[in-house]
């Protein structure tokens, strides 16, 4: 008999979002606009003054690491797991951290080589958490979703640009013979494969 607790229950969804490459990276971000959303529209009508001002806490950290974009992911990262930990709903909290922690380096790596993309980023968080501290579940769940469709977007045009490439050895992107989830893996700091 195994205990029914989310994180252990769903401990095993982490590495298996891990193995995952190429298109279902997208995949991923995909599942995280479905779910992330509403985790935060409910976190908008659950969140109280303690959890708010955490919340606060990390878009603060945020804008103080906005030249240094691994501080900076990891303020977000942070600010995301307190929004959701806020529903007070384990097996989503464990859900969504499990999916958006394996996102981190894309966003890492977005953050590098995309002029401006901090300051963006922080913009999004703060709509987000000025629509968690008017308790407005509607307006959360449109900051959540236009923030994560700004990244799935990025996404999108990455993944259009290096596999509508006629050579991809070419690219910065995708090393020779690879497709182009084993050259972002590769410059995100995984290991290459073929």
């Amino acid at each position: 008999m195994t205990s029914l607790e989310p994180r252990l229950l769903l401990e095993g969804l982490g590495l298996a979002v891990e193995l995952l490459r190429d298109d279902t990276l997208l995949e991923i971000v995909q599942v995280r606009r479905m779910l992330e959303p509403a985790a935060t529209a409910l976190a908008a009508s659950r969140i109280s003054a303690e959890q708010l001002a955490e919340v606060g806490g990390h878009l603060t950290a945020m804008r103080a690491a906005s030249d240094d974009v691994e501080k900076l992911n990891h303020h977000d990262a942070a600010f995301h797991r307190a929004v959701v930990r806020a529903t007070g709903n384990e097996t989503l909290s464990t859900l969504l951290d499990g999916i958006s922690g394996r996102t981190l380096r894309v966003r890492v790596w977005r953050g590098t080589v995309e002029t401006g993309s901090s300051h963006k980023t922080i913009a999004e968080h703060e709509a987000i958490y000025n629509a968690l501290a008017a308790g407005d579940a509607t307006l959360a769940q449109a900051a959540a979703l236009v923030h994560i469709g700004t990244t799935e977007t990025w996404l999108r045009s990455v993944l259009d640009d290096v596999e509508g490439s006629p050579d991809e050895a070419d690219g910065d992107l995708a090393p020779p013979g690879t497709k182009l989830a084993d050259g972002l893996w590769s410059e995100l700091g995984g290991e290459e494969t073929r």
